[in-house]
C-alpha cells in the first residue's frame, strides 16, 4: 500500500467532520468514505513534539524533541522517523510542504522533495500562505499523474491553519460567527474566528486537489490516506495546553478494503499510527514503538488502550506538564515551581489580549488537576484534593508516575535543561516573538 499523510497546523478537531461550524466539503466527502476517530490524542500539544510522536511512535521525551525544531531542539535518533523506516523497506519517500520535525528536512529520510518544503516555521515576514499551500497541493497532483515508480510514502504539510490567518475579507461574515467554546464572544474574537474559517477553507481546497488527483490517477485503491493535525487550535486554553482542546486532534483514516463512513469513540493516540501502518504493510515493527495497531479496533471494534498520555516541556517558554487521560478522567501535573501561566506559550491573538487586559495571566494555576470528563467536559472544576476523589486521583497519579519512569522521562530527575544553542522565551516575555534569551 502507498501511504498519503496529509497534515495541517493547529486545527485540533475544529473542522466540519467533527461538528464544528467550519465548512469543509472536500474533507466531509472524504470522511464519509473513511474512519473518523472521535477521541484521538496527540503525544504533546506543541508542534514539533506532537509530529515527532506520530512519526516515530514514541513519546516526545523519548526522542529528545522536548521543544520546537526551529528553536534548536532536535531528535536524538532521526533514523527512527517513519520516512527513514519506510525508505529502508522499499518505499519512495516524498515530502511536499511543511514539516516541523527538523530544522533541515534532509535528515528525515525523504528521497524526494517536491514543491516548496523550505519553510521551517522560523519567525519571518508574512507570506502568502494560501499560495504556498495551493502550490504544494498542485505539485502533489502532478506527482500522482506522472506516476510513482514504486510504493510511496508522501507527507503533504499545510501551513494553514497556523497563525497568522489569512483575512476572511468578507468571505465569512463575522457577524454570524461564534468563537470556539471557552472564548469570549466579542466582535474582535468573532472576526478572528472568521479568519480561522477562511484558513480552514484553504486546507479544504488543497486537500480536495490532492484527493481528486489520487482518484483520477488510479492510485486511490492502492493508497492508505491519513488526514490529521498536530494539536489544538491557536486560541487560549487550547494549543500548548493539556486540556482536550489542546490534546484532542482530528484523525481520519481511509484504508482500502476496510469499511468507511463511520466514527470510532474509543481512545486512540497518534502513537498508534506507526504500528498500524506496519501491520497494513506487513512490515516488522521496530522495537522502539510505544503505540498499538488500530486494525483490531477498526476491524472488530476491539479497544486497543484504556488510557492516553500527553506532555509539555518547552514551547516558546518552559512549562513542564504531564497528563494521563482515561475515558472518564484526566489528571494533569505541573512540575515547574512557577504557578503563573506562561504567557509566551499562548499565540498572540485578540482573545489573548482580552485576557491580558482582564488580569487572567496573573492568576495562579493549580499544580495538580483532576477532571471528571463526563460531568465536566469543559474541564472547569478541579477535583484534585477533594476527599471523595482521593482514590481516583491516587490511582491516576501512580499510573502517570509509572509511565514516566518506564519511558525514562527526564522530569523524573527534576528540572529539564534546554539543549545548548536552543532559544526559549523568559518568563518576562508576553509574546512568543519577543526577544529570546539563550
Amino acid at each position: 500500500m502507498n501511504i498519503l499523510y496529509f497534515h495541517t497546523h493547529d486545527s485540533g478537531c475544529c473542522l466540519e467532520p467533527y461538528g464544528a461550524p467550519v465548512p469543509m466539503p472536500n474533507l466531509m466527502n472524504f470522511s464519509r468514505d473513511a474512519v473518523l476517530f472521535r477521541n484521538n490524542f496527540c503525544a504533546g500539544p506543541t508542534c514539533s513534539p506532537s509530529r515527532v510522536g506520530l512519526l516515530t511512535g514514541r513519546y516526545p521525551h523519548q526522542t529528545g524533541m522536548l521543544g520546537l525544531a526551529h528553536r534548536g531542539f532536535a531528535m536524538e535518533k532521526p533514523e527512527e522517523h517513519l520516512s527513514h523506516f519506510l525508505a529502508n523497506n522499499g518505499y519512495e519517500t516524498v515530502l511536499a510542504g511543511i514539516q516541523h520535525e527538523a530544522d533541515d528536512p534532509s535528515v528525515l529520510g525523504y528521497s524526494i522533495i517536491i514543491g516548496d518544503a523550505s519553510h521551517n516555521m522560523k519567525h519571518e515576514e508574512p507570506f502568502d500562505t494560501e499560495a504556498y499551500d495551493i502550490a504544494n497541493a498542485q505539485s502533489v497532483s502532478d506527482y500522482f499523474h506522472k506516476g510513482p515508480s514504486k510504493p510511496f510514502f508522501l507527507s503533504v504539510g499545510m501551513f494553514n491553519t497556523h497563525r497568522p490567518f489569512p483575512a476572511s475579507q468578507g468571505s465569512v461574515r463575522s457577524e454570524y460567527v461564534s468563537p470556539p467554546s471557552g472564548i469570549c464572544d466579542t466582535p474582535q474574537n468573532r472576526r478572528d474566528f472568521a479568519d480561522y474559517i477562511r484558513s480552514a477553507a484553504i486546507v479544504d481546497r488543497a486537500f480536495g486537489m490532492v484527493y481528486d488527483a489520487l482518484k483520477t490517477s488510479g492510485l486511490l485503491d492502492e493508497t492508505v490516506v491519513l488526514f490529521t493535525t498536530d494539536h489544538g487550535i491557536a486560541f487560549p486554553g487550547m494549543k500548548c495546553n493539556l486540556t482536550d482542546g489542546g490534546m484532542k486532534v482530528a484523525q481520519i483514516l481511509r484504508i482500502p478494503g476496510y469499511k468507511g463512513g463511520r466514527a470510532i469513540d474509543e481512545l486512540t493516540s497518534h502513537l498508534d499510527i506507526f504500528p498500524t501502518l506496519c501491520e497494513i504493510g506487513q512490515l516488522n515493527e521496530p522495537d522502539w514503538l510505544e503505540g498499538t495497531s488500530l486494525l483490531p479496533l477498526i476491524r472488530d471494534g476491539e479497544a486497543v488502550r484504556s488510557e492516553v498520555f500527553s506532555e509539555i516541556s518547552f514551547h516558546a517558554g518552559y512549562d513542564p506538564q504531564r497528563a494521563i487521560r482515561t475515558k472518564r478522567y484526566k489528571y494533569i501535573r505541573k512540575f515547574d515551581l512557577n504557578d503563573l501561566p506562561v504567557r509566551s506559550n499562548v499565540d498572540d491573538c485578540p482573545a489573548k489580549t482580552l485576557l491580558l487586559d482582564a488580569g487572567y495571566y496573573e492568576r495562579a494555576q493549580a499544580r495538580n488537576s483532576l477532571f471528571d470528563l463526563v460531568c465536566d467536559p469543559q474541564e472547569m472544576v478541579n477535583l484534585s484534593g477533594k476527599p471523595e476523589y482521593a482514590e481516583i486521583e491516587s490511582c491516576l497519579r501512580d499510573r502517570l508516575e509509572k509511565w514516566m519512569s518506564e519511558t525514562d522521562d527526564p522530569l523524573c530527575a527534576g528540572h529539564v535543561e534546554m539543549p545548548q544553542g536552543a532559544i526559549v522565551n523568559s518568563r518576562r516575555c508576553v509574546s512568543p516573538v519577543e526577544a529570546y534569551f539563550d
